[in-house]
């Protein structure tokens, strides 16, 4: 019975960091698509 908790256990704590590494690549993805408009070229500010 122990060794059938643990195989349990094992395996929540193995799904819930597949999980974790999707969603973060998922951030990830949805970060490169969107526009950096943090990033200022200094030539394009002096400009306007």
């Amino acid at each position: 019975m122990k060794t059938i908790r643990r195989l349990l256990g094992a395996f929540a704590v193995i799904a819930i960091a597949f999980r974790a590494v999707g969603s973060f690549l998922s951030w990830i993805e949805k970060q490169d698509e969107s526009p950096a408009d943090a990033w200022i070229d200094e030539d394009e500010f002096e400009e306007a």
